[in-house]
């Protein structure tokens, strides 16, 4: 069924929000008791939380299962660990993906209470976005790979930081277990541009800072914009901002 051309706009003030003593969460999609059944998914990607952690805080011990979760830090540094006895430190420019599959336990804290340097401890809070993508198939082996993005390639248009895809540009990036999906990241300075890829579904989200959609206007750091059947705009950085794009060949309803 041909799909009719949208182009959805979602205002950072106009998503849910969880705020607690040491958690500042903001949902684009419904979570936890957050729910509208009008807001479940876009395209195969379920979950986009911008949230920031305080200083010797975070997400104690709990389960997933059947999910590609991509973890993209901002700023700070995010520690991980898990049944399956990975452990590792995310910061930005290194990308995350766990398979959660038949099932995994996980807990991930900010790091900023340890002394990987030997230095003074500091308690900058972390901020991160974490990503939900459906995955090809239930009941997989859990998995999980990061792998450090080079902060140049980063400044140099939209680079694939995770994809279940065929890559054709023979450019590093996780993999997840979906074929249909990948996820693209750019930092863009002052007047720098980028065009949107061409896909049924596309997600963008202004993770920092300022830029202008082509044919729809200014958007503004927290801002996001669902495609459907439309692609190929392009995106101009105001001031210096950070965008990430899913770029999504299938729909949880389709």
């Amino acid at each position: 069924m041909t799909q009719r051309s949208k182009v959805d706009i979602r205002r950072a003030d106009d998503r849910p929000k969880t705020k607690i003593n040491w958690l500042d969460s903001k949902h684009s999609f419904s979570f936890g008791h957050h729910y509208d059944p009008s807001n479940t998914h876009h395209g195969l990607l379920l979950v986009n939380n911008d949230d920031t952690v305080r200083a010797g805080a975070g997400f104690e011990t709990h389960p997933h299962r059947d999910m590609e979760i991509v973890t993209w830090v901002l700023r700070g540094s995010l520690v991980h660990q898990d049944s399956t006895g990975n452990s590792g430190v995310i910061y930005p420019g290194l990308a995350q993906r766990m398979s959660a599959g038949r099932g995994i336990l996980h807990s991930e804290k900010n790091d900023s209470w340890r002394l990987p340097d030997g230095g003074e401890p500091h308690d900058e809070p972390v901020h991160f976005v974490q990503m939900w993508v459906a995955p090809d198939e239930n009941g997989i082996a859990p998995g999980y790979e990061q792998l450090e993005i080079d902060n140049e390639l980063l400044r140099d248009g939209l680079v694939t930081v995770a994809s279940g895809m065929e890559r054709h540009d023979g450019a590093a990036a996780i993999r997840i277990r979906n074929r249909y999906a990948a996820l693209h990241v750019a930092r863009l300075g002052v007047g720098q541009s980028v065009e949107l890829p061409d896909a049924p579904y596309l997600h963008l989200f202004v993770a920092r800072g300022e830029v202008t959609l082509e044919g729809a206007g200014q958007l503004h750091e927290g801002d996001a914009v669902r495609f459907t059947a439309v692609g190929g705009q392009r995106i101009t950085a105001v001031e210096p901002a950070e965008v990430m794009v899913w770029e999504m060949h299938a729909s949880l309803s389709a």
